[in-house]
């Protein structure tokens, strides 16, 4: 008696992978949404252009991380001799939180300690950006960073610290206007991360 074929198994995509943006369809679901909210985008001035406008805006502002790797950002490497610490500070950059599809903006602060190899240093707001234009949560953010530097550039050790202001805090819920929310991130040599962490974090 022939053996019972076994079932494929579907292959878990990675939490990364996004099937590539329909604008159309995204300007259509954008209509959609405003027509359950009460407000017909065909029969309003103010409207009919709305639904291109949110989709433009997701897929070339909001989501625009998820066409960019790592890899790619830091591959164009210098020699580094030196291997003195690298501190960026007050790095503007604005993401969108999962849970409610809310904005949050701020400020990074990066730190890393190159051996043998560098990146010039836009290259290191450009990996910001890489990690922050998804839907994305501000602790994941500097995870991917400081992982990034040393698993892709080789950096020694790395640091990230995040101020941000959550819609989710202060326009929803809690309401509470003001508030910053701080997180940091390591990663690397043990013995390093507490320096560098320190130069990244305001008294």
């Amino acid at each position: 008696m022939p053996a019972k074929k076994r079932p494929v198994r579907a292959v878990a995509a990675s939490k990364h992978s996004l099937t590539p943006p329909d604008k159309a369809a995204m300007e259509r679901a954008v209509a959609d949404f405003l027509r359950a909210a009460g407000h017909d985008p065909t029969k309003s001035d103010e409207l009919a252009r709305t639904p291109a406008r949110v989709a433009a805006a997701w897929n070339e502002s909001f989501l625009d991380g998820y066409t960019r790797d790592a890899a790619g950002i830091l591959g164009d490497q210098f020699p580094e001799a030196g291997g003195e610490p690298v501190v960026l500070r007050d790095i503007q950059f604005h993401s969108m939180c999962p849970h409610h599809l809310l904005p949050f903006t701020g400020v990074a602060h990066i730190a890393f300690v190159p051996i043998g190899k560098s990146v010039g240093f836009s290259r290191i707001v450009q990996l910001l950006d890489c990690f922050a234009h998804r839907l994305t949560l501000q602790e994941t953010i500097g995870r991917e960073i400081c992982k990034s530097l040393v698993d892709v550039l080789g950096a020694r050790a790395a640091a990230c610290a995040l101020e941000t202001t959550q819609a989710c805090v202060t326009l929803r819920g809690v309401r509470r206007t003001g508030t910053r929310i701080r997180t940091e991130a390591t990663a690397g040599n043990l013995r390093l991360r507490a320096a560098l962490a320190a130069s990244i974090r305001i008294p």
